[in-house]
Order: structure tokens, then sequence, then C-alpha cells
């Protein structure tokens, strides 16, 4: 089995989310290959063939010329699957390659179980496994769900000719995200609320446990969703992603888009009434018991 990994590069650098991808490939045990549209010196450290494409030719991005390196990779190695970040760039390209493919996609791949793909359902409370119908298949994977390898031995580097045809686009460069009202990056402590905490006239209770230990508030995006606090608070994939010192789940249940955005946190402590919830297998200490009724005494305590 071969895989044929889809590397991004932004702004002169390689990311880090090429590792998760290379992880991905060694859970599966396959044979690796990479593409990357960059340069030389962002090419992706992993003993293995790397086909790289000049970017001061193709461009950062344009989905044409980035299509048909990628295909020119392809065609090059026939790797099974064709797999990609799920993020702006894989959200764009991804579908583009499977249509000229014409082979089945699976999107948001969060795990590999008995050799199927693992998604996220029902707004991410559930896993479902699914396999492509098509001997070839294109892959995203859930940003955050393998863990990244570190780079390895030097590549074999070999440089890919690509026909010039951007169909009359013209990479312009990125646009800036709109300022936080709340940098929660910079913050030592967390305390975020999740949808266990039942309804927004209880994020008071969150916020003072927060004051209490000198730290933020967050919020799962179920919470954000439901309009009980800012999407500014937000942590997770389509939120920030965070590393402080201390992380305080509050009824957070623990979705894979959510741990990806906090697990890079010191010490993680969740307060869940469910001994099962997934945010239990990150938390270095699982307290079980409602978070309304445990949540005031631990303030109390703080305060006194």
């Amino acid at each position: 089995m071969k895989v044929l990994l889809v590397c991004e590069y932004r702004e002169g650098k390689l990311l880090d989310t090429s590792y998760e991808l290379v992880a991905f490939a060694d859970t599966l045990g396959a044979e690796k290959v990479a593409v990357l549209v960059g340069d030389e010196a962002a090419v992706p450290q992993l003993d293995a063939p790397v086909y790289l494409a000049d970017v001061a030719l193709c461009g950062e991005y344009n989905p044409a010329v980035h299509k048909a390196a990628v295909l020119a990779a392809v065609e090059k190695e026939q790797p099974d699957y064709i797999v990609f970040s799920h993020s702006s760039y894989g959200w764009d390209l991804a579908p583009r390659v499977a249509v000229a493919l014409k082979v089945g996609q699976v999107t948001e791949v969060v795990g590999i179980v008995d050799g199927d793909f693992e998604v996220g359902c029902c707004n991410a409370k559930m896993r479902r496994k699914v396999k492509p119908t098509t001997a070839r298949a294109v892959l995203t994977l859930q940003a955050g769900a393998f863990a990244a390898v570190a780079p390895q031995a030097a590549p074999r580097v070999e440089r890919l000719e690509v026909a010039i045809d951007g169909q009359g686009l013209t990479f312009v460069g990125y646009e800036a995200a709109e300022v936080k009202v709340v940098d929660l990056t910079k913050a030592e402590v967390i305390v975020t609320a999740g949808r266990g905490v039942g309804k927004k006239d209880n994020i008071s209770l969150i916020a003072d446990l927060a004051k209490a230990m000198g730290g933020e508030l967050g919020a799962s995006r179920p919470v954000v969703d439901a309009e009980w606090v800012e999407h500014s608070h937000q942590v997770g994939t389509t939120g920030q992603s965070v590393s402080p010192k201390l992380y305080v789940a509050c009824g957070v249940s623990g979705a894979i888009q959510h741990l990806a955005g906090m697990k890079k946190s010191d010490f993680v402590v969740a307060i869940n009434k469910d001994k099962d919830a997934p945010i239990g297998e990150m938390a270095d200490v699982l307290v079980v018991a409602d978070v309304l009724q445990f949540v005031p005494v631990l303030t109390a305590q703080l305060q006194g």
C-alpha cells in the first residue's frame, strides 16, 4: 500500500501539519511519498521520495496549477491514497483531485479502525467507520487527530515540472483574521465551558471559577453556536488553539475538534458527570461530578 502525502507550504515555511500526514501513513503501515509546492529549504524531512514543484512558478496557491502538481505525482507513483490536511488548502484542492481521478473521497478522517477510516458524525458527538468503494481514494485528515511525528532523514527530492496554466488566476496574499476580543493563546490558565453547563445562565459559574484561578474563560463550539459565549472564547480547530499551563474543562464532552485545539496544554483537569466522556482520555485529572454542583464549591474554596 502506498500513500501520497500532499504537504502544505505558507509564507516560506512548511506547515507542521505535514508531519501529521506522515503519522497517518505510519499508522496505516503504508509506503510514503510526498508532494510539495514550495522551495527546497521547506521540503519535509522524511525518508521517502518528495516531489517538489517550484513555488516561484506555481504560486503559493492556484487551484489549477496545484492540482496539476498533485496529479503529476499521482501519475508517477500510482498511490492507493492521496492524503491532505483538512484545512482551507485541503478543503479546496482535495475534491478537485478526486473529481479529476474519478475516485471517492473521505473527509475529515479522525482515526483508523480495523482498516476502515473513522469520521465524526452527529456534530462530532459520534463516530462512524467508512470505506471507499473505489480502488483509490482521496482523504482529508482532521487537524490533531494524528500526533505529528518528528522530522526524519533527508528526503530524496525530485523536481516536478508542472504546466503553468492558472486559468487567469493570480495568488495575491493572505487576509489577516479578524482581531480577537480575547487572545486565549497567551493565557496560562483557561477554564472552558462545555454544553454540559446546561444553559446560558450557568456560564457565570464557569466565568467565576476562571476569575478565581486568575485565568480566562474558554468555550466549546456548541456553547458558542448556542450564543451563550462570544466566538472569541472558542477553543478548537474552528476557534483558537491554546497551550496553557492549566486547562480546566467544565462539562466538555471532548469532540476531536476541541481536543485538537487544547492538546498542547501542560495539565488538564476535566469535570464531567460522564466518566466515559472522551475528554477523560486526555485529562490528567478527571473529576466525575455534576459541574453545577462541583464548580461553585471549588470557586468558594479558591476565593476563601
